[in-house]
C-alpha cells in the first residue's frame, strides 16, 4: 500500500487537483459578485432546483453552465470578510504557496465555519502543502456541510485511490456521478476505478 507521504503521489494529486482549482473557485466568486445576493431561503431553493437539473442534464455543455450555476450560488454564501480571505487564498494557492493559502483559509474558516467552499479550498492547501489526510478531513467536513459537493468527492476518490482504498475510491467517485452524471471524463475514470476495486476484492 502507498505511504500517504510519498512524493510520486503527492506530484500526481498535486496534477490533478491543484490544476485549476483556484482559478474555477475565482470565476465562480466573480460571478457571484455581479449578481444581487439571494436571501438564503432563495438560495437554498434556487441550488435545489440546479441539482436537479444537473442530475438530468443532456450532455456536458448543459451541465457545464449549470455547475457554475451552482458554484456562483455558493459563493454568495461568503460573508465579505470571508470572501476576501477566500480570494487571497485562492491566488496563494494558484502560485503554490500552499503556507500562506493554509493561513488565508484557517483565518475564512474562523470567520465562516460552516461555509463548505472554504474547507474545500483548504483542502487543496493542505493537498499542495503534501497533507493529503489533513485534506481529507476537511473534504469530510465540506460533505457534512454539502453533500452534494462533487468536486470534494472527486478529490475525496483521489486521495483515497492513491493511497490504496480503491473501493473507498470506488464509492466516492459513483456518488460524485451520481451528483453530476456529465462530469468530463466521468464514465471512464468510473471503469476504471471500478477495475481497481475488483482487482482488489480478488
Amino acid at each position: 500500500m502507498p505511504r500517504m507521504g510519498d512524493r510520486p503521489m503527492r506530484r500526481r494529486l498535486l496534477s490533478a487537483l491543484l490544476s485549476g482549482t483556484a482559478l474555477v473557485w475565482s470565476r465562480a466568486q466573480t460571478q457571484a459578485q455581479t449578481q444581487a445576493p439571494a436571501r438564503p431561503d432563495a438560495r437554498k431553493a434556487e441550488l435545489d432546483r440546479a441539482f436537479d437539473a444537473l442530475r438530468t442534464a443532456p450532455n456536458e455543455a448543459g451541465a457545464a453552465l449549470v455547475e457554475a450555476r451552482i458554484r456562483a450560488l455558493w459563493a454568495q454564501g461568503a460573508s465579505p470578510a470571508a470572501a476576501l480571505l477566500l480570494r487571497r487564498g485562492a491566488r496563494n494557492l494558484e502560485a503554490r504557496l500552499s503556507g500562506e493559502a493554509l493561513e488565508d483559509f484557517d483565518a475564512a474558516i474562523t470567520l465562516a465555519p460552516e461555509f463548505a467552499d472554504a474547507w474545500f479550498l483548504r483542502a487543496q492547501a493542505y493537498l499542495g502543502a503534501g497533507d493529503p489526510a489533513a485534506a481529507a478531513r476537511d473534504l469530510q467536513e465540506v460533505l457534512r456541510l454539502e453533500p452534494r459537493h462533487w468536486p470534494a468527492l472527486v478529490t475525496l476518490s483521489a486521495i483515497q485511490d492513491q493511497a490504496g482504498d480503491a473501493r473507498g475510491a470506488l464509492r466516492s467517485l459513483s456518488a460524485a456521478l451520481g451528483i453530476n452524471p456529465q462530469m468530463p471524463g466521468g464514465a471512464a475514470r468510473l471503469r476504471e476505478q471500478r477495475r481497481k476495486a475488483e482487482g482488489e476484492a480478488t
